[in-house]
């Protein structure tokens, strides 16, 4: 049985571009339109899970809607030199009548010939100007049914920047206090040595005099009062 096509159009349709710096999270958005009489579910996978980061990576997309999937690419060293042969996958499969209890359980019981999916190479681009006309994303005005789940994709978004934020500012934190209290360590080091005018000398006792210095000043007492004796 041939493989079923596609039935969302996605766009862009054959690159995903993400454009440099690669110091910070770098996010490419990814529009999928189901035009279609029937709901359809999808889920978003890539080669490199640990890279990048997909909000929303799967769920429904109504008749005639749309969903917006933010792909952000988590900062990294960028080396020109290496080969970049990260891809993306769209998967996709026509939802069953009804409420749909459990979506994980669904794609794990889902027959291969229901299956449709469509692959996106990725493109990293250092300089910021590439304008591959694949990988633009038109902007269009978001459907009646869609505005809602566009707001909260965009508050995910601005939520994970904020924890991403927060744990730098953490992290330059934790290094300055670190530098303070080797300072203070030093400085507490100093101060308990007193300089060497403070230090209070001991007074050592006096000798004893040697017993034969008693003696001669016996024997002068002794013929000095002989003489007055006398």
């Amino acid at each position: 049985m041939s493989k079923l096509d596609q039935v969302l159009q996605i766009e862009p349709s054959v690159e995903l571009v993400f454009r440099g710096p690669f110091n910070e999270v770098v996010t490419a958005d990814l529009k999928l339109t189901n035009p279609s009489d029937k709901r359809v579910c999808f889920k978003v996978k890539t080669t490199a899970p640990k890279r990048y980061c997909v909000r929303p990576n799967s769920g429904v997309i109504e008749s005639k809607g749309a969903v917006t999937v933010a792909v952000m690419l988590q900062p990294f060293d960028y080396d020109p030199n290496e080969k970049n042969k990260h891809k993306f996958m769209v998967q996709t499969m026509f939802a069953p009548d009804g409420k749909i209890e459990n979506q994980e359980q669904l794609w794990k019981d889902v027959l291969p010939e229901q299956l449709m999916d469509s692959k996106l190479k990725c493109v990293l681009d250092p300089t910021g100007n590439s304008a591959s006309q694949n990988s633009v994303v038109h902007e269009e005005k978001p459907t009646v049914g869609n505005v809602d789940s566009q707001k909260r994709q965009d508050e995910e978004i601005r939520r994970l920047k904020e924890q991403i934020n927060a744990l730098k500012e953490e992290n330059s934190n934790i290094k300055a206090e670190e530098v303070r209290l080797r300072k203070v360590a030093m400085s507490d080091t100093v101060s308990s040595t007193p300089p060497p005018s403070q230090r209070v000398e001991v007074p050592t006792q006096a000798s004893a005099l040697p017993p034969y210095v008693y003696l001669i000043v016996v024997l002068i007492l002794g013929i000095l009062i002989g003489k007055i004796i006398l």
